[in-house]
């Protein structure tokens, strides 16, 4: 007898291992890698180029969702502005990060979450005497010269379309001045006022540096969305993305981790 329960055992063994090895697989093959491009030079919404690990706020919100959804491996690697949506068009990234804006063109070319992963906040800036707390009150002011083609410049542009009796002077220029030098330029008298979404991570620079510098409360806000290669596969991703970002919404996660990064709630913000 116990010589056959050891013959039964050696039989055994082999379709153990392979069931093993089989359930082993299954495991593997039902966790999906998501590869992600992230803003490589955001801070603090995100930054960290190719070989660094992504950090900011657009990082720790793809990790809170990742703990969410097991289902999937996000790897995230940081990414020009254009190589992050060239990448996402050929399939190369199945999501993107950068504070997109939801956009006719962008809704047709990509999948979007319906709920979004943060809020940028436009907002004025200018020294703690100035009277300067909105739009109105740039009117004959000295501006400090925004992105030609940017999203401030456009947001301005538009503005005015809409306000034609308040003319505002703004230039347009290329040149890549940091924005903490900007502020630097605010506080000296260089320029009265610099407009800017509060995202960049200003009151932090203000702060530190002990600039008496106000920020004036939003003066255009818009939803920021996670972008998903357009896929038939991608579509449940999708609609996982939305869910999650609904219950760290919810559940305070969004605001703690705005909070860390961009030292205020931008949750309540968001539409």
């Amino acid at each position: 007898m116990p010589a056959i329960k050891t013959t039964l055992r050696r039989l055994a063994a082999p379709g153990i291992i392979a069931l093993a090895l089989i359930s082993g697989n299954s495991f593997a093959d039902a966790v999906r890698t998501i590869k992600i491009a992230t803003a490589a030079e955001s801070k603090p919404l995100s930054w960290g180029a190719i070989g660094h690990e992504p950090q900011g706020y657009e990082p720790d919100v793809l990790k809170a969702i990742n703990a969410k959804l097991p289902q999937y491996k996000f790897v995230m690697e940081g990414a020009a502005d254009i190589a992050q949506e060239t990448g996402l068009v050929t399939g190369k990234y199945d999501m993107a990060t950068g504070g997109y804006y939801k956009a006719p063109a962008r809704s047709k070319q990509f999948l979007i979450p319906d709920a979004p992963i943060g809020a940028s906040l436009m907002k004025i800036y200018s020294r703690s005497d100035s009277t300067i707390n909105g739009m109105k009150d740039l009117v004959g002011k000295n501006i400090v010269p925004v992105t030609a083609g940017g999203g401030v410049y456009k947001f301005v542009t538009q503005w005015q379309q809409d306000n034609p009796n308040d003319k505002i002077t703004i230039k347009a220029s290329s040149a890549g001045v940091p924005y903490p030098d900007r502020l630097k330029e605010v506080q000296n008298g260089k320029y009265d006022a610099l407009i800017l979404p509060s995202n960049l991570g200003e009151q932090t620079v203000i702060d530190n540096q002990k600039l008496a510098i106000k920020a004036s409360e939003p003066v255009a806000i818009n939803n920021t969305y996670v972008l998903i290669h357009r896929s038939a596969e991608n579509q449940a991703l999708n609609d996982d993305i939305t869910k999650t970002l609904r219950e760290l919404k919810a559940d305070g996660t969004l605001d703690k981790l705005a909070q860390k990064w961009f030292g205020e709630d931008v949750t309540k913000y968001m539409k």
